[in-house]
């Protein structure tokens, strides 16, 4: 009965923000997000916390600025998902352009699969979305939602337009699969991890247990690696799909060290897009919860 009910509410509030104009919409899912904020004191804690943490010089008003930003930006990300069974190249066209595009065309013309370095940052679900919508469908690394109807209503929105998902309990055998075909595969790295899934790699500074499959995959498939991310551009008042350049992972006789080492490239690489759009970061997320063996917690 309950997940019943969790799934009608989920499908009315998208219906409702996906029919009433855009600005509309993004007002009433702004007007959620800030009660959201007030509501749940230990996500603002979860936040402050992780912000202390990685850019300490930040003043405590910076850190309510760019903490309310985090809710506002997610409260637009609710919106835009909420309207994606509208959107097309076209309509699309006017308010999101892409930026370094040639970077992900040089990487999938060598045909031996892209992998995508992503993250919490952004509108990450209408990046994945106006990849497919661009005439270059991907593959989504997800976990599966414990109502299984809902993960249904979910991924049949994503998949729209010839985007995939591989499921986390199917990881390996999926990422290599998409890669010997030449497919394109988004991975969000930035996530807490525990140990064998996850090593020890510096990101911001600190000690973060991150995934290290991608640069396995990489390493053992040739597959090109390079950032991606849709951020929302304050000046231009629209999204920009951004793609950096390619991520070059060691390839030497140790191949635990160049795993390590390709992880921590990939890290630094998000890193450096949440440095720019802080605001866009799911700070709320406890990123330094798993702690090398004998350290305390840092939450």
């Amino acid at each position: 009965m309950r997940k019943t009910l969790e799934y009608w509410l989920v499908v009315i509030v998208a219906r409702t923000l996906g029919r009433i104009p855009r600005g509309l919409a993004r007002l009433l899912a702004g007007m959620i997000a800030f009660a959201v904020y007030w509501a749940f004191a230990r996500l603002r804690r979860v936040g402050t916390r992780n912000l202390k943490l990685a850019l300490p010089t930040l003043t405590a008003n910076e850190r309510t600025r760019i903490l309310r930003g985090v809710y506002l930006h997610l409260s637009w990300e609710l919106v835009e998902f909420c309207r994606m069974t509208r959107y097309t190249a076209k309509n699309t066209s006017q308010w999101i352009r892409t930026e370094g595009l040639d970077n992900y065309l040089a990487a999938q013309a060598r045909g031996k699969g892209v992998l995508v370095v992503t993250g919490h940052l952004g509108a990450w679900e209408l990046s994945s979305f106006y990849h497919s919508l661009m005439g270059y469908p991907m593959g989504m690394v997800i976990r599966r939602l414990d109502n299984r109807r809902l993960d249904d209503f979910v991924n049949g929105i994503r998949c729209l337009h010839g985007n995939q998902v591989i499921h986390k309990d199917d990881f390996g055998r999926g990422l290599l699969l998409a890669m010997h075909a030449g497919q394109t595969v988004g991975i969000l790295m930035d996530t807490n991890m525990t140990p064998p899934q996850g090593s020890f790699v510096k990101f911001f500074g600190l000690d973060a247990c991150t995934a290290t499959g991608l640069a396995h995959v990489a390493r053992k498939t040739g597959a090109a690696v390079l950032p991606g991310f849709m951020l929302w551009e304050r000046s231009e008042g629209r999204y920009v799909l951004h793609f950096g350049p390619e991520i070059q992972i060691p390839h030497t006789a140790n191949v635990y060290a160049d795993i390590l080492a390709g992880t921590e490239l990939c890290t630094r690489a998000i890193e450096s897009w949440i440095r720019r759009y802080p605001d866009q970061w799911l700070w709320i997320h406890r990123r330094w919860k798993t702690r090398p063996a004998g350290e305390p917690s840092l939450y």
